[in-house]
């Protein structure tokens, strides 16, 4: 996996101060997307084991609320393969920290639908978030005013409040 970049100080994309990583590779290819030069699968910097202690450091402090998943698309399956590990030792770690995944995917119909009946990959990633940011950008429905998404079919969803449901659930506060 490659990524795109990484904002070790971002108030943008999610509660509180989060580090971002922008993975590279997205198939969805949405008009108007923010990040387009994302959408090539080996665009930036490969993703390597100095990468994620990187990332880790600057999860450290406390003023850190979490982690943020962004690109690119997190989701796509060759990109889930190098995440989950990753993911895995962030909730080792640094078990306090909140995860935040946003993808284009829609929860009900891709990820609970296809993805996770078809991958022990999606199956074991998915719940080690805490919330998901879900849908396309669609230029259409481009609305600056929401928080933490663009687009108004685009929902902030608790993941595990959704997995337990077997249906979408927002997260408090974001509907």
């Amino acid at each position: 996996m490659h990524y795109a970049t990484i904002k070790p100080v971002d108030i943008a994309n999610g509660p509180g101060v989060r580090v971002s990583l922008f993975v590279s590779g997205c198939t969805h290819r949405c008009p108007g997307c923010f990040n387009a030069e994302a959408w090539d699968f080996s665009y930036g910097a490969p993703f390597t084991e100095e990468t994620q202690e990187e990332l880790l450091k600057a999860l450290s402090p406390d003023y850190i609320e979490g982690l943020t998943l962004l690109g690119g698309e997190p989701m796509e399956p060759v990109n889930q393969e190098t995440l989950l590990p990753f993911i895995r030792k962030v909730r080792e770690r640094l078990p306090e920290k909140t995860i935040w995944c946003f993808t284009g995917y829609d929860f009900e119909t891709d990820i609970l639908g296809r993805m996770m009946p078809q991958s022990e990959t999606t199956c074991q990633l998915v719940p080690l978030f805490d919330v998901m940011v879900d849908g396309k950008f669609v230029q259409e429905l481009k609305n600056i005013t929401l928080k933490f998404r663009g687009s108004e079919n685009q929902r902030v969803l608790n993941v595990q409040a959704s997995l337990e449901a077997g249906k979408a659930v927002w997260e408090e506060g974001f509907r």
